[in-house]
């Protein structure tokens, strides 16, 4: 079955940087669009960063623009999010995802069919 397995999160911080990674299995990420969602206490999963199945085009919430890199692996089926200059307002649970429809950019939660469990990340100030 499909699994996608979040790690690297934890506390850090202010100012301070983290590199998540994402593992797929049961699926080939050279089909999907990949991408980064997150969700705080309270508040609703939103998104964060994506990266296209082949260019490698990316597109960022206006929040994160050049202090998070999301990049891909496809042929070791890894995503990853580098995280630097963190902020206590990046603190949530963040998620990675999978969407197999074309296009450069879906910042949809429901388009997206594969979810990893999360991983939290706490910032301190």
């Amino acid at each position: 079955q499909v699994q996608l397995v979040e790690s690297g999160g934890g506390l850090v911080q202010a100012g301070g940087s983290l590199r998540l990674s994402c593992a797929a299995s049961g699926l080939a990420i050279k089909r999907y669009l990949m991408s980064w969602f997150r969700q705080a206490p309270g508040k609703e999963r939103e998104f964060v960063a994506v990266i296209n199945r082949s260019s490698g085009a990316t597109s960022y919430v206006h929040d994160v623009k050049g202090r998070f890199t999301i990049s891909r692996d496809n042929a070791k089926n890894m995503v990853y999010l580098q995280m630097s200059s963190l902020k206590p307002e990046d603190t949530a649970v963040y998620y990675c995802a999978a969407d197999p429809s074309g296009g450069d950019a879906d910042f949809a939660v429901a388009n997206y069919n594969y979810w990893g469990q999360g991983a939290q990340v706490t910032v301190s100030s």
